[in-house]
């Protein structure tokens, strides 16, 4: 059975949805579903493994705490995340899903 990661029947837009695609040794690959989500004041995710993030649908803004300017995504944008690189996620485009994709790994 083949599944679409647009389809997004059923995802509640009051609450982000993580949802993992695959997980094998040393690799996890999720969809993140967001409608208007951000972190929230003050948090930012400092992680223990790298992650690559591709922007599928909708509009972000990415914040790494060693750069003064917000990194606006758009569908098709990708960026590396290296390990322990803090960063925020300041905005997701309201009103619309924005769908992300993203590979953790290392």
């Amino acid at each position: 059975m083949s599944e679409n990661l647009f389809d997004i029947v059923g995802v509640n837009p009051a609450a982000e949805e993580f949802r993992s695609l695959l997980e094998a040794p040393g690799v996890r690959i999720e969809r993140i579903v967001s409608h208007g989500q951000a972190s929230p004041p003050g948090f930012w995710y400092e992680q223990a493994r790298a992650e690559w993030v591709l922007l599928l649908v909708g509009a972000a803004g990415l914040r790494f705490a060693d750069e003064d300017e917000v990194r606006r995504l758009a569908p098709g944008d990708h960026l590396f995340i290296a390990a322990l690189r803090k960063h925020r996620v300041e905005w997701t485009a309201a009103g619309a899903a924005t769908i992300w994709l993203a590979v953790h790994f290392g």
